[in-house]
Protein backbone atom coordinates (compact mmCIF):
# COMPACT_ATOMS: atom_id res chain seq x y z
CA UNK A 1 0.00 0.00 0.00
CA UNK A 2 2.77 2.39 0.98
CA UNK A 3 4.60 1.55 -2.19
CA UNK A 4 1.58 2.59 -4.24
CA UNK A 5 1.38 5.91 -2.42
CA UNK A 6 5.06 6.50 -2.98
CA UNK A 7 4.62 5.82 -6.68
CA UNK A 8 1.69 8.22 -6.90
CA UNK A 9 3.64 10.99 -5.12
CA UNK A 10 6.60 10.51 -7.40
CA UNK A 11 4.36 10.69 -10.47
CA UNK A 12 2.69 13.85 -9.12
CA UNK A 13 6.03 15.49 -8.48
CA UNK A 14 7.21 14.60 -11.99
CA UNK A 15 4.05 16.04 -13.52
CA UNK A 16 4.43 19.25 -11.49
CA UNK A 17 8.02 19.68 -12.58
CA UNK A 18 7.00 19.09 -16.21
CA UNK A 19 4.22 21.71 -15.98
CA UNK A 20 6.59 24.24 -14.46
CA UNK A 21 9.11 23.66 -17.21
CA UNK A 22 6.38 24.03 -19.85
CA UNK A 23 5.19 27.28 -18.27
CA UNK A 24 8.71 28.67 -18.25
CA UNK A 25 9.11 27.67 -21.88
CA UNK A 26 5.84 29.41 -22.78
CA UNK A 27 6.93 32.58 -20.98
CA UNK A 28 10.25 32.55 -22.77
CA UNK A 29 8.53 31.99 -26.13
CA UNK A 30 6.11 34.81 -25.47
CA UNK A 31 8.97 37.10 -24.53
CA UNK A 32 10.90 36.18 -27.64
CA UNK A 33 7.81 36.62 -29.80
CA UNK A 34 7.06 39.97 -28.20
CA UNK A 35 10.60 41.18 -28.81
CA UNK A 36 10.37 39.95 -32.39
CA UNK A 37 7.14 41.71 -33.40
CA UNK A 38 7.23 44.54 -30.87
CA UNK A 39 4.44 45.71 -28.58
CA UNK A 40 2.27 48.67 -27.74
CA UNK A 41 4.11 51.04 -25.37
CA UNK A 42 2.41 51.58 -22.02
CA UNK A 43 1.96 55.31 -22.48
CA UNK A 44 0.55 55.00 -26.01
CA UNK A 45 -2.71 54.05 -27.65
CA UNK A 46 -2.55 51.42 -30.37
CA UNK A 47 -5.21 50.72 -32.96
CA UNK A 48 -4.39 48.24 -35.68
CA UNK A 49 -1.38 49.73 -37.51
CA UNK A 50 -1.59 53.16 -35.81
CA UNK A 51 0.24 54.13 -32.62
CA UNK A 52 -0.49 57.44 -30.90
CA UNK A 53 1.77 58.67 -28.09
CA UNK A 54 0.63 62.28 -28.42
CA UNK A 55 0.45 64.60 -25.40
CA UNK A 56 1.75 62.05 -22.89
CA UNK A 57 4.43 64.28 -21.32
CA UNK A 58 7.17 61.95 -22.60
CA UNK A 59 10.78 63.03 -22.20
CA UNK A 60 12.20 59.97 -23.93
CA UNK A 61 10.98 58.06 -26.93
CA UNK A 62 9.38 54.66 -26.21
CA UNK A 63 11.75 52.22 -27.84
CA UNK A 64 9.62 49.23 -28.83
CA UNK A 65 6.74 49.28 -31.33
CA UNK A 66 4.77 46.89 -33.45
CA UNK A 67 6.76 46.18 -36.57
CA UNK A 68 3.70 46.57 -38.74
CA UNK A 69 2.94 50.12 -37.57
CA UNK A 70 2.28 52.53 -40.48
CA UNK A 71 1.59 55.75 -38.54
CA UNK A 72 3.37 56.91 -35.39
CA UNK A 73 2.41 60.10 -33.54
CA UNK A 74 4.82 61.47 -30.91
CA UNK A 75 3.60 65.06 -30.96
CA UNK A 76 3.12 67.40 -27.98
CA UNK A 77 5.69 65.86 -25.67
CA UNK A 78 9.04 66.93 -24.12
CA UNK A 79 11.48 65.11 -26.40
CA UNK A 80 14.82 66.90 -26.70
CA UNK A 81 17.01 64.62 -28.85
CA UNK A 82 16.26 62.24 -31.68
CA UNK A 83 19.08 59.71 -31.43
CA UNK A 84 19.91 56.72 -33.58
CA UNK A 85 18.38 54.21 -31.12
CA UNK A 86 15.01 55.89 -30.57
CA UNK A 87 13.43 52.72 -31.96
CA UNK A 88 14.75 49.24 -31.18
CA UNK A 89 13.34 47.46 -34.21
CA UNK A 90 13.27 48.08 -37.94
CA UNK A 91 9.93 49.69 -38.90
CA UNK A 92 9.69 48.98 -42.60
CA UNK A 93 5.93 49.63 -42.77
CA UNK A 94 6.11 53.09 -41.20
CA UNK A 95 5.20 55.80 -43.74
CA UNK A 96 3.97 58.65 -41.49
CA UNK A 97 6.04 59.97 -38.59
CA UNK A 98 4.80 62.96 -36.57
CA UNK A 99 7.12 64.50 -33.95
CA UNK A 100 5.91 68.12 -33.93
CA UNK A 101 5.50 70.38 -30.87
CA UNK A 102 8.40 69.00 -28.87
CA UNK A 103 11.67 70.66 -27.78
CA UNK A 104 14.06 68.75 -30.06
CA UNK A 105 17.36 70.58 -30.51
CA UNK A 106 19.43 67.88 -32.17
CA UNK A 107 18.89 65.13 -34.73
CA UNK A 108 21.46 62.35 -35.07
CA UNK A 109 22.82 61.73 -38.57
CA UNK A 110 21.46 58.16 -38.52
CA UNK A 111 18.26 58.87 -36.61
CA UNK A 112 16.10 57.59 -39.46
CA UNK A 113 18.13 54.50 -40.30
CA UNK A 114 15.40 52.15 -39.02
CA UNK A 115 12.50 53.94 -40.73
CA UNK A 116 13.65 54.01 -44.38
CA UNK A 117 10.18 54.09 -45.96
CA UNK A 118 8.74 57.18 -44.29
CA UNK A 119 6.98 59.42 -46.83
CA UNK A 120 5.60 62.08 -44.49
CA UNK A 121 7.80 63.52 -41.73
CA UNK A 122 6.63 66.34 -39.44
CA UNK A 123 9.32 67.98 -37.27
CA UNK A 124 7.63 71.37 -37.07
CA UNK A 125 7.40 73.48 -33.91
CA UNK A 126 10.61 72.27 -32.26
CA UNK A 127 13.87 73.98 -31.21
CA UNK A 128 16.15 73.00 -34.10
CA UNK A 129 18.83 75.60 -34.84
CA UNK A 130 20.76 73.92 -37.65
CA UNK A 131 20.42 71.03 -40.07
CA UNK A 132 23.70 69.08 -40.29
CA UNK A 133 24.97 67.45 -43.46
CA UNK A 134 23.07 64.32 -44.51
CA UNK A 135 20.71 64.62 -41.57
CA UNK A 136 17.93 62.98 -43.59
CA UNK A 137 20.05 60.79 -45.86
CA UNK A 138 18.20 57.57 -44.93
CA UNK A 139 14.78 58.95 -45.87
CA UNK A 140 15.05 58.05 -49.54
CA UNK A 141 11.27 57.69 -49.89
CA UNK A 142 10.19 60.89 -48.13
CA UNK A 143 7.91 63.18 -50.18
CA UNK A 144 6.78 65.78 -47.60
CA UNK A 145 9.06 67.27 -44.94
CA UNK A 146 7.79 69.84 -42.42
CA UNK A 147 10.39 71.92 -40.55
CA UNK A 148 8.50 75.18 -40.05
CA UNK A 149 8.40 77.08 -36.74
CA UNK A 150 11.88 76.12 -35.56
CA UNK A 151 14.98 78.26 -34.96
CA UNK A 152 16.99 77.21 -37.98
CA UNK A 153 19.57 79.82 -38.94
CA UNK A 154 21.36 77.90 -41.66
CA UNK A 155 20.86 74.88 -43.89
CA UNK A 156 23.96 72.87 -44.70
CA UNK A 157 24.28 72.31 -48.48
CA UNK A 158 24.07 68.54 -47.98
CA UNK A 159 21.36 68.50 -45.33
CA UNK A 160 18.81 67.10 -47.77
CA UNK A 161 21.21 65.03 -49.83
CA UNK A 162 19.72 61.80 -51.09
CA UNK A 163 16.07 62.91 -50.88
CA UNK A 164 15.41 62.26 -54.54
CA UNK A 165 11.64 61.96 -54.08
CA UNK A 166 11.10 65.03 -51.89
CA UNK A 167 8.35 67.20 -53.40
CA UNK A 168 7.26 69.59 -50.64
CA UNK A 169 9.57 71.26 -48.10
CA UNK A 170 8.31 73.65 -45.40
CA UNK A 171 10.98 75.94 -43.90
CA UNK A 172 8.83 78.94 -42.99
CA UNK A 173 9.00 80.74 -39.62
CA UNK A 174 12.69 80.16 -39.07
CA UNK A 175 15.71 82.49 -38.91
CA UNK A 176 17.23 81.88 -42.34
CA UNK A 177 19.21 84.73 -43.87
CA UNK A 178 20.80 82.89 -46.81
CA UNK A 179 18.60 81.62 -49.62
CA UNK A 180 19.25 77.85 -50.00
CA UNK A 181 19.83 77.87 -53.76
CA UNK A 182 21.67 74.53 -53.42
CA UNK A 183 18.25 72.89 -53.16
CA UNK A 184 17.75 73.62 -56.88
CA UNK A 185 21.21 73.45 -58.42
CA UNK A 186 24.33 71.35 -57.94
CA UNK A 187 24.96 67.68 -57.42
CA UNK A 188 22.70 67.45 -54.34
CA UNK A 189 19.75 69.34 -55.84
CA UNK A 190 16.24 68.06 -55.22
CA UNK A 191 15.05 67.25 -58.72
CA UNK A 192 11.45 66.55 -57.67
CA UNK A 193 11.05 69.60 -55.42
CA UNK A 194 8.05 71.66 -56.57
CA UNK A 195 7.01 73.39 -53.33
CA UNK A 196 9.33 75.36 -51.05
CA UNK A 197 7.96 77.61 -48.32
CA UNK A 198 10.54 80.16 -47.11
CA UNK A 199 8.08 82.71 -45.78
CA UNK A 200 8.53 84.44 -42.40
CA UNK A 201 12.32 84.24 -42.39
CA UNK A 202 15.02 86.93 -42.37
CA UNK A 203 15.90 87.29 -46.06
CA UNK A 204 16.91 90.79 -47.12
CA UNK A 205 17.68 89.70 -50.67
CA UNK A 206 17.41 86.63 -52.85
CA UNK A 207 19.44 85.58 -55.93
CA UNK A 208 16.92 86.76 -58.54
CA UNK A 209 19.27 85.99 -61.45
CA UNK A 210 19.49 82.35 -60.39
CA UNK A 211 15.86 81.95 -59.42
CA UNK A 212 14.62 83.02 -62.87
CA UNK A 213 16.68 80.21 -64.38
CA UNK A 214 14.56 77.63 -62.57
CA UNK A 215 11.76 75.79 -64.39
CA UNK A 216 8.35 77.42 -64.11
CA UNK A 217 7.04 74.50 -62.03
CA UNK A 218 9.59 75.38 -59.31
CA UNK A 219 9.16 79.15 -59.53
CA UNK A 220 5.38 78.88 -59.12
CA UNK A 221 5.87 76.91 -55.87
CA UNK A 222 8.38 79.25 -54.18
CA UNK A 223 6.86 81.21 -51.27
CA UNK A 224 8.84 84.26 -50.11
CA UNK A 225 6.27 86.52 -48.43
CA UNK A 226 6.80 88.17 -45.04
CA UNK A 227 10.55 88.63 -45.36
CA UNK A 228 12.30 91.96 -44.67
CA UNK A 229 13.49 92.52 -48.24
CA UNK A 230 15.55 95.52 -49.25
CA UNK A 231 13.73 97.38 -52.03
CA UNK A 232 15.28 96.30 -55.32
CA UNK A 233 14.16 96.61 -58.94
CA UNK A 234 15.19 93.07 -59.82
CA UNK A 235 13.07 91.59 -57.04
CA UNK A 236 10.19 93.87 -57.97
CA UNK A 237 10.44 92.75 -61.60
CA UNK A 238 10.45 89.06 -60.65
CA UNK A 239 7.41 89.41 -58.41
CA UNK A 240 5.59 91.41 -61.08
CA UNK A 241 6.33 88.64 -63.55
CA UNK A 242 4.99 86.04 -61.11
CA UNK A 243 1.88 88.14 -60.59
CA UNK A 244 1.19 88.34 -64.33
CA UNK A 245 1.54 84.59 -64.66
CA UNK A 246 -0.86 84.07 -61.71
CA UNK A 247 1.65 82.20 -59.56
CA UNK A 248 -0.03 81.38 -56.25
CA UNK A 249 2.87 82.55 -54.02
CA UNK A 250 2.03 86.07 -55.23
CA UNK A 251 -1.69 85.93 -55.93
CA UNK A 252 -2.47 84.35 -52.53
CA UNK A 253 -0.18 86.66 -50.51
CA UNK A 254 -0.04 89.81 -52.61
CA UNK A 255 -0.21 92.15 -49.60
CA UNK A 256 2.48 90.30 -47.65
CA UNK A 257 5.51 91.19 -49.78
CA UNK A 258 7.21 94.09 -48.01
CA UNK A 259 10.47 95.85 -48.75
CA UNK A 260 12.43 98.44 -46.82
CA UNK A 261 14.28 101.46 -48.15
CA UNK A 262 17.75 102.49 -46.91
CA UNK A 263 18.03 103.29 -43.16
CA UNK A 264 17.84 107.03 -43.71
CA UNK A 265 14.37 106.58 -45.17
CA UNK A 266 13.33 103.28 -43.58
CA UNK A 267 9.84 103.32 -45.02
CA UNK A 268 8.24 99.91 -45.57
CA UNK A 269 6.64 99.49 -48.97
CA UNK A 270 4.47 96.88 -50.55
CA UNK A 271 6.57 95.43 -53.35
CA UNK A 272 3.57 94.79 -55.58
CA UNK A 273 1.77 98.10 -55.13
CA UNK A 274 4.60 100.57 -54.69
CA UNK A 275 5.26 103.72 -56.66
CA UNK A 276 7.61 102.90 -59.52
CA UNK A 277 9.03 106.40 -59.56
CA UNK A 278 9.82 106.20 -55.83
CA UNK A 279 12.11 103.23 -56.47
CA UNK A 280 13.08 104.43 -59.95
CA UNK A 281 11.67 101.23 -61.49
CA UNK A 282 9.54 102.57 -64.32
CA UNK A 283 7.21 100.34 -66.29
CA UNK A 284 8.85 101.43 -69.54
CA UNK A 285 12.14 99.79 -68.63
CA UNK A 286 11.15 96.84 -66.50
CA UNK A 287 7.54 95.84 -66.85
CA UNK A 288 6.79 93.93 -70.03
CA UNK A 289 10.37 93.00 -70.89
CA UNK A 290 10.86 90.26 -68.35
CA UNK A 291 9.27 87.33 -70.11
CA UNK A 292 8.10 86.38 -73.58
CA UNK A 293 7.30 83.12 -75.30
CA UNK A 294 5.53 81.65 -78.29
CA UNK A 295 8.23 81.77 -81.00
CA UNK A 296 8.46 78.45 -82.85
CA UNK A 297 11.37 77.35 -85.05
CA UNK A 298 11.12 74.35 -87.36
CA UNK A 299 14.09 72.52 -88.84
CA UNK A 300 14.59 69.29 -90.73
CA UNK A 301 16.68 66.44 -89.39
CA UNK A 302 20.35 66.96 -90.23
CA UNK A 303 19.95 70.66 -91.08
CA UNK A 304 21.40 73.71 -89.34
CA UNK A 305 19.37 76.26 -87.36
CA UNK A 306 20.33 79.58 -85.75
CA UNK A 307 17.98 80.84 -83.02
CA UNK A 308 18.22 84.52 -82.14
CA UNK A 309 17.65 85.87 -78.64
CA UNK A 310 15.22 88.69 -79.45
CA UNK A 311 15.86 90.75 -76.33
CA UNK A 312 14.21 94.10 -75.67
CA UNK A 313 17.12 95.31 -73.55
CA UNK A 314 20.10 95.11 -75.93
CA UNK A 315 23.17 96.47 -74.23
CA UNK A 316 26.90 95.83 -74.37
CA UNK A 317 26.78 95.19 -70.62
CA UNK A 318 24.13 92.46 -70.91
CA UNK A 319 25.03 88.82 -70.41
CA UNK A 320 23.18 86.22 -72.48
CA UNK A 321 22.66 82.66 -71.37
CA UNK A 322 20.77 79.74 -72.88
CA UNK A 323 19.07 76.76 -71.23
CA UNK A 324 18.47 73.71 -73.40
CA UNK A 325 15.51 71.36 -72.80
CA UNK A 326 17.71 69.36 -70.40
CA UNK A 327 18.24 72.53 -68.30
CA UNK A 328 21.94 72.71 -69.15
CA UNK A 329 23.33 76.24 -69.07
CA UNK A 330 25.29 77.66 -72.01
CA UNK A 331 26.97 81.04 -72.16
CA UNK A 332 28.80 82.85 -74.93
CA UNK A 333 31.39 80.56 -76.50
CA UNK A 334 30.11 77.39 -74.86
CA UNK A 335 29.45 74.26 -76.89
CA UNK A 336 27.42 71.24 -75.75
CA UNK A 337 27.18 68.44 -78.29
CA UNK A 338 25.68 70.10 -81.41
CA UNK A 339 24.74 73.36 -79.64
CA UNK A 340 26.85 76.52 -79.61
CA UNK A 341 26.31 80.09 -78.39
CA UNK A 342 27.72 82.94 -80.50
CA UNK A 343 29.17 86.11 -78.92
CA UNK A 344 26.07 88.06 -80.02
CA UNK A 345 23.83 85.71 -78.01
CA UNK A 346 22.46 83.60 -80.87
CA UNK A 347 22.19 79.85 -80.44
CA UNK A 348 23.42 77.56 -83.24
CA UNK A 349 22.04 74.06 -83.75
CA UNK A 350 24.10 71.89 -86.10
CA UNK A 351 22.99 68.55 -87.55
CA UNK A 352 19.58 68.77 -85.89
CA UNK A 353 18.15 65.55 -84.43
CA UNK A 354 14.75 64.75 -82.97
CA UNK A 355 16.26 64.79 -79.49
CA UNK A 356 16.94 68.52 -79.92
CA UNK A 357 13.21 69.30 -79.99
CA UNK A 358 11.88 71.19 -76.97
CA UNK A 359 11.77 74.56 -75.24
CA UNK A 360 14.95 76.66 -75.21
CA UNK A 361 15.20 79.56 -72.77
CA UNK A 362 17.28 82.68 -73.37
CA UNK A 363 18.13 84.69 -70.25
CA UNK A 364 19.42 88.24 -70.59
CA UNK A 365 20.85 89.83 -67.45
CA UNK A 366 21.87 93.47 -67.18
CA UNK A 367 23.38 94.20 -63.77
CA UNK A 368 23.92 97.89 -64.47
CA UNK A 369 20.26 98.53 -65.22
CA UNK A 370 18.95 95.83 -62.85
CA UNK A 371 17.02 94.23 -65.68
CA UNK A 372 16.42 90.57 -66.36
CA UNK A 373 14.61 89.13 -69.33
CA UNK A 374 13.57 85.60 -70.21
CA UNK A 375 12.64 84.53 -73.73
CA UNK A 376 11.31 81.06 -74.44
CA UNK A 377 11.39 79.58 -77.94
CA UNK A 378 10.22 76.19 -79.15
CA UNK A 379 12.32 74.16 -81.58
CA UNK A 380 10.67 71.37 -83.59
CA UNK A 381 12.88 68.89 -85.46
CA UNK A 382 11.12 66.62 -87.94
CA UNK A 383 11.46 65.00 -91.37
CA UNK A 384 9.53 67.82 -93.03
CA UNK A 385 8.68 71.41 -92.24
CA UNK A 386 5.72 73.61 -92.98
CA UNK A 387 7.73 76.26 -94.79
CA UNK A 388 5.39 79.02 -95.85
CA UNK A 389 8.00 80.49 -98.19
CA UNK A 390 7.16 77.85 -100.83
CA UNK A 391 3.51 78.55 -101.78
CA UNK A 392 3.61 76.19 -104.79
CA UNK A 393 3.56 73.21 -102.39
CA UNK A 394 0.33 74.50 -100.88
CA UNK A 395 -1.12 74.97 -104.38
CA UNK A 396 -0.12 71.44 -105.35
CA UNK A 397 -1.81 70.06 -102.27
CA UNK A 398 -5.03 71.97 -102.96
CA UNK A 399 -5.04 70.93 -106.62
CA UNK A 400 -4.53 67.28 -105.67
CA UNK A 401 -7.40 67.46 -103.19
CA UNK A 402 -9.72 69.05 -105.76
CA UNK A 403 -8.83 66.44 -108.40
CA UNK A 404 -9.52 63.67 -105.91
CA UNK A 405 -12.94 65.13 -105.15
CA UNK A 406 -13.86 65.39 -108.85
CA UNK A 407 -12.68 61.83 -109.49
CA UNK A 408 -14.76 60.54 -106.57
CA UNK A 409 -17.90 62.25 -107.88
CA UNK A 410 -17.36 60.93 -111.41
CA UNK A 411 -17.01 57.41 -110.05
CA UNK A 412 -20.19 57.81 -108.00
CA UNK A 413 -22.14 59.00 -111.05
CA UNK A 414 -20.81 56.12 -113.16
CA UNK A 415 -21.83 53.72 -110.45
CA UNK A 416 -25.33 55.21 -110.29
CA UNK A 417 -26.11 55.51 -113.99
CA UNK A 418 -24.14 52.78 -115.72
CA UNK A 419 -25.11 49.92 -113.38
CA UNK A 420 -27.42 47.51 -115.30
CA UNK A 421 -31.05 47.58 -114.20
CA UNK A 422 -32.33 44.05 -113.51
CA UNK A 423 -35.84 45.08 -112.49
CA UNK A 424 -38.91 45.46 -114.67
CA UNK A 425 -39.55 49.10 -115.36
CA UNK A 426 -43.07 49.99 -116.38
CA UNK A 427 -43.60 52.70 -118.95
CA UNK A 428 -45.54 55.57 -117.61
CA UNK A 429 -48.02 57.23 -119.92
CA UNK A 430 -47.92 60.51 -118.10
CA UNK A 431 -44.47 60.83 -116.55
CA UNK A 432 -44.11 63.42 -113.89
CA UNK A 433 -42.35 66.53 -114.89
CA UNK A 434 -39.10 66.87 -113.11
CA UNK A 435 -38.58 69.49 -110.48
CA UNK A 436 -35.79 71.43 -112.07
CA UNK A 437 -35.02 73.11 -108.81
CA UNK A 438 -34.24 69.77 -107.20
CA UNK A 439 -31.67 68.48 -109.66
CA UNK A 440 -28.99 68.55 -107.02
CA UNK A 441 -28.28 65.22 -105.40
CA UNK A 442 -26.16 63.67 -102.72
CA UNK A 443 -25.76 60.06 -101.69
CA UNK A 444 -27.62 59.87 -98.40
CA UNK A 445 -29.73 57.18 -96.80
CA UNK A 446 -33.42 57.89 -96.63
CA UNK A 447 -36.85 56.37 -96.09
CA UNK A 448 -39.54 55.85 -98.73
CA UNK A 449 -41.67 58.89 -99.42
CA UNK A 450 -45.37 58.91 -98.89
CA UNK A 451 -45.74 60.89 -102.09
CA UNK A 452 -44.23 58.16 -104.29
CA UNK A 453 -46.74 56.18 -106.34
CA UNK A 454 -47.33 52.62 -105.12
CA UNK A 455 -46.54 51.03 -108.48
CA UNK A 456 -43.12 52.58 -108.59
CA UNK A 457 -40.07 50.62 -107.56
CA UNK A 458 -36.54 51.89 -107.28
CA UNK A 459 -34.24 50.64 -109.99
CA UNK A 460 -31.51 49.97 -107.44
CA UNK A 461 -31.19 49.58 -103.69
CA UNK A 462 -29.51 52.99 -103.34
CA UNK A 463 -31.19 55.92 -101.60
CA UNK A 464 -30.69 59.36 -103.05
CA UNK A 465 -32.21 62.49 -101.59
CA UNK A 466 -32.89 65.73 -103.38
CA UNK A 467 -31.54 68.76 -101.65
CA UNK A 468 -33.60 71.86 -101.36
CA UNK A 469 -32.46 74.79 -103.52
CA UNK A 470 -30.75 77.66 -101.79
CA UNK A 471 -33.86 79.82 -101.34
CA UNK A 472 -35.56 81.25 -98.31
CA UNK A 473 -38.14 79.16 -96.50
CA UNK A 474 -41.75 79.56 -97.58
CA UNK A 475 -44.68 79.58 -95.24
CA UNK A 476 -46.01 76.35 -96.79
CA UNK A 477 -42.87 74.47 -95.71
CA UNK A 478 -44.26 74.04 -92.23
CA UNK A 479 -41.07 75.09 -90.45
CA UNK A 480 -38.69 72.73 -92.27
CA UNK A 481 -35.09 73.86 -92.31
CA UNK A 482 -32.87 74.14 -95.33
CA UNK A 483 -30.32 71.32 -95.79
CA UNK A 484 -27.53 72.99 -97.71
CA UNK A 485 -24.10 72.69 -96.12
CA UNK A 486 -20.83 74.13 -97.35
CA UNK A 487 -19.78 70.68 -98.57
CA UNK A 488 -22.89 70.46 -100.73
CA UNK A 489 -22.27 73.90 -102.23
CA UNK A 490 -18.75 72.77 -103.10
CA UNK A 491 -20.22 69.60 -104.68
CA UNK A 492 -22.56 71.69 -106.82
CA UNK A 493 -19.71 73.86 -108.00
CA UNK A 494 -17.61 70.85 -108.94
CA UNK A 495 -20.55 69.28 -110.77
CA UNK A 496 -21.15 72.43 -112.78
CA UNK A 497 -17.50 72.84 -113.66
CA UNK A 498 -17.22 69.22 -114.79
CA UNK A 499 -20.00 69.95 -117.40
CA UNK A 500 -21.89 66.75 -116.76
CA UNK A 501 -25.43 67.24 -118.05
CA UNK A 502 -28.08 64.90 -116.80
CA UNK A 503 -31.31 64.27 -118.65
CA UNK A 504 -34.09 65.59 -116.47
CA UNK A 505 -36.52 62.83 -117.45
CA UNK A 506 -34.04 60.08 -116.62
CA UNK A 507 -33.16 61.74 -113.33
CA UNK A 508 -36.80 61.97 -112.38
CA UNK A 509 -37.45 58.39 -113.47
CA UNK A 510 -34.55 57.15 -111.40
CA UNK A 511 -35.26 59.05 -108.17
CA UNK A 512 -38.99 59.71 -108.21
CA UNK A 513 -39.57 57.33 -105.28
CA UNK A 514 -36.87 58.85 -103.11
CA UNK A 515 -38.07 61.17 -100.31
CA UNK A 516 -37.09 64.71 -99.60
CA UNK A 517 -35.42 65.12 -96.24
CA UNK A 518 -35.73 68.52 -94.69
Amino acid sequence: MFSNVHVNLSAHRGFTITCKRAAVALVLCAALLSSAIGSCPTACICASDIISCSNKNLSTVPGNYFKFVSRLDLSYNRLTVLSSDWTLSLLQKLNTLIINHNVITHISSDAFRKVPNVKYLDLSSNKLTALPSLAFQDLTEVEVLLLFNNRITQVHPGAFGGLEKLQRLYLSQNLLTHFPIELFIGKLRLSQLEFLDLSFNSFQEVPVQRIILLPARQQCGLYLHENPFTCDCSLYTMLTYWSKRKFRPVTDFKDDYKCFLPPQLDVPLNLLSQSDDFMNCSNSTVNGSFYSSGVIYEVRIGHRLVVHCDSKIPDANSNVFWLNPSQELLKSGDRIENLKVFPNGSLELNDAQTGNSGIYTCIVINHRRNLNETIEVTVKVSNSTSDKTRPHETFNTAFTTLAACVTSIVLVLIYLYLTPCHCCCKTRKNPRKPNLGSARSSILSGTPSNEAQPDRKASTGKRVVFLEPGTELQESQNGKTKLLSSEQVMTESILKNSKMKLDSDSVTSLFSDTPFIA
